[in-house]
């Protein structure tokens, strides 16, 4: 195990967060007063579904300092401008600062994560509060990306890779080893139409989309090894995966490093595993959060990787 790995963390532990006492969830924003549009060193790039910046009506603002539940100052939660990890990238960054250009030659990975607290608002209380943690943007139910911080600071949540990339937190429960109660079961149920995502009361005041219904873009759940070992899970939104391919095709014509594949196996299938030290170093793309920790088991054997690649190459095709 590599010396920078640390010890597994409790996925029930971070569940725990998340059932804290909430302050009063933020007024869902109207779907006219939301753009489509994130930012990268104050520029605005459009990706054509809906935005929340931070600093709008509704966002979540990582360089926020207060607690969110008690107002007091607790201090950052990201570093401010990323470290250059090249010593002659540093250098020029010394002279010029974080041009775009140079952002481009930093910026090589984007990493997906599931927050394991099921809606966007609750994952950024747990972050911000429980956690000292960022990440650039949630990935909420119905589809909403909330962009946190401008994509030129380092949000901390992926380690040794925090640098290098770009972090997005989709809204899920998470996946859990089968055959046994797990605290995913609340969440779904049974229907005439399938399954249906049930989301607490206190949260789902906060989705976007008024009266949403979520439901997983299958049915059943899916079980599938992480690291060796099977885990449960339901699969995510339709309307998770419609944005988050128009996210990465957005970030691979932005940061051409950020290749639109994902580490793959000698059988050309997804790898399961995390990636060793070099290996990590050399790859240029999309990851799991799993690949690059053994620790982690997000986003869970139900993402379908080869959907969401094959939607983020044909919509990074259109001109």
């Amino acid at each position: 195990m590599s010396g920078r790995r640390a010890r597994s963390l409790c996925v029930l532990a971070l569940l725990s967060a998340c059932r804290v006492v909430p302050r009063v969830p933020a007024p869902v924003v109207p779907e006219s007063a939301v753009g489509d549009e994130f930012v990268v060193r104050g520029e605005r790039f459009a990706i054509g579904t809906p935005v929340v910046l931070w600093f709008e009506p509704g966002g979540y603002d990582a360089y926020d300092t207060r607690s969110p539940r008690e107002g007091s100052a607790v201090g950052l939660r990201y570093r401010p401008q990323r470290r250059a990890q090249d010593p002659a990238l540093a250098e020029r960054v010394a002279r010029e600062g974080w041009t775009l250009d140079l952002l481009r030659e930093e910026v090589d990975l984007f990493v997906v994560h599931y927050d394991a607290c099921g809606t966007s608002a609750a994952c950024f209380e747990t972050l911000q509060e429980e956690r000292g943690l960022s990440v650039h943007f949630l990935l909420d139910v119905d589809g909403t990306l909330y962009q946190t911080l401008d994509l030129a600071e380092e949000a901390w949540h992926a380690r040794a890779a925090n640098p290098r990339s770009i972090g997005v937190e989709v809204a899920h429960v998470g996946a859990f080893p089968p055959g046994e109660p797990s605290p995913a079961d609340p969440w779904y149920v049974r229907d005439e139409e399938g399954t249906r995502l049930v989301i607490p009361e206190r949260w789902a005041r906060t989705i976007r989309t008024p009266g949403f219904a979520g439901r997983p873009a299958r049915p059943e759940p899916v079980v599938g090894p992480i690291h060796g070992v099977d885990y449960l899970q339901y699969d995510f939104t339709e309307e998770q995966y419609a944005s988050l391919a128009k996210l990465a095709a957005a970030l691979s014509r932005i940061f051409p490093r950020i290749a639109l594949d994902v580490p793959r196996a000698a059988d050309g299938s997804v790898r399961t595993d995390a990636l060793a030290d070099e290996e990590e170093v050399a790859f240029h793309g999309i990851v799991g959060h799993y690949h690059l920790q053994d620790d982690k088991r997000d986003p869970g054997p139900a993402f379908d990787w080869e959907r969401f690649l094959g939607d983020a190459h044909r919509l990074a095709a259109v001109p």
